[in-house]
């Protein structure tokens, strides 16, 4: 293998897959990633096996070849090069011999044929979508995720497509988000598949707002082709819960707020919350919204806003960071509270709409 490429051309692609490069590996080929070169390209390729992400780009190719370099020392080396520098790289022996100027280094290497790729996965099912429509999809529900959860198909998000929509779901047994999009095509088939956490984290960090992206699902692996960037994960398989029945159809009370003053008066009261618990207490009057909060050194903190709301007295304890998470990810100046009783969950959007919504079971304080 030899080529010649501007270091900004190899630093792009690089720095697009090292996300999933993990420092400590079973496996030292995973440490390694793939440099592919042929026809004038060089893809790049990482894994952890869960997850796996190739970026192509364009260089000036003397030899065709493949090999795997350590990947973190890579990165670093070309980090620490000069702007608009010219690399060259070529393979001697069971080495890279990578050259810029009067630098010259040489990597060890391990055989391509031994890094685990993932060909084919099967796909049952394509669909494009406007990359900033599936962004603001996993911006919107991500934080509500478990983690190392014993109930496994929790530890990701549920991603459904539906007729015209396409709608990703997470929960961690205490709190749920949701948030759906009209597809640009209506799909042909209904399926569900869990997409592991570290997937939608990666999927998150790479997606940008220009085009389309285009899903392909398979049996056991969902593929996202952005741009000059491939993602692919495996699926968690598992049954994810029937999250329809935990959202109020239609909550007895609401609640409607100016979303930043409620959002102020939840940090404020936060500080002097149970610092392992994080409860806090919302009393109800007409109009009136109270938030209180005590600790185990007998501190409290009280606020009070003013809120659009006209039924009777109902007071009801959330963990403060549930609502505050919400809070952040609801759109707009409003936002609308639902709420029953003081031991049923509440459920937050902003005010009419359904394209954000956000359900908090209640605590006991």
């Amino acid at each position: 293998m030899k080529l010649t490429v501007e270091r900004e051309k190899l630093l792009a692609p690089l720095q697009a897959v090292m996300g999933v490069v993990e420092r400590r590996q079973t496996m030292p080929i995973l440490a390694n990633v793939l440099l592919a070169v042929r026809d004038g390209k060089l893809s790049v390729t990482a894994t952890d096996l869960e997850v796996e992400l190739v970026a192509a780009s364009e260089v000036s190719v003397q030899q065709a070849g493949d090999i795997t370099v350590p990947g973190r020392k890579f990165l670093d080396i070309l980090r620490s090069l000069p702007n608009d520098s010219s690399v060259s790289l070529a393979t001697e022996s069971d080495k890279v011999v990578i050259r810029a100027g009067r630098s010259r280094f040489t990597l060890s290497t391990l055989p391509a044929g031994d890094f685990p790729v993932i060909e084919d996965i099967n796909a049952q099912q394509k669909v494009q979508v406007p990359r900033a429509e599936l962004k603001r999809l996993l911006d919107k529900t991500h934080f509500s995720m478990a983690q190392q959860d014993v109930r496994y198909y929790l530890n990701g998000m549920l991603l459904e497509l539906e007729g015209e929509a396409l709608r990703a779901v997470a929960t961690d047994g205490h709190r749920l988000a949701i948030s759906q999009t009209e597809l640009p095509a209506k799909s042909a088939v209904s399926l569900q598949v869990i997409v592991p956490r570290k997937g939608v984290l990666e999927l998150q960090r790479i997606l940008d707002a220009e085009g389309d992206a285009e899903l392909a699902i398979g049996t056991n692996h969902i593929r996202a082709q952005i741009g000059e960037i491939r993602f692919t994960s495996k699926l968690i398989d598992g049954r994810f819960p029937e999250y329809g029945r935990v959202i109020p159809a239609s909550p007895a009370q609401t609640v409607k707020a100016d979303r930043d003053l409620l959002r102020q008066a939840l940090q404020r009261t936060a500080i002097l919350s149970n610092e392992k618990y994080r409860g806090i207490r919302i009393n109800l009057k007409p109009n009136v919204l109270t938030v209180q909060a005590h600790n185990p050194e007998q501190e409290e903190a009280e606020e009070e806003i003013e809120v659009s709301y006209a039924g009777g007295e109902l007071e009801v304890g959330f963990n403060v960071n549930y609502l505050l998470d919400a809070l952040s990810a609801i759109d707009g100046a409003e936002v609308e509270v639902g709420l029953t009783d003081g031991n049923s969950s509440c459920l937050i959007r902003s005010p009419g709409s359904s394209a954000a919504r956000y359900v908090v079971m209640p605590m006991r304080l």
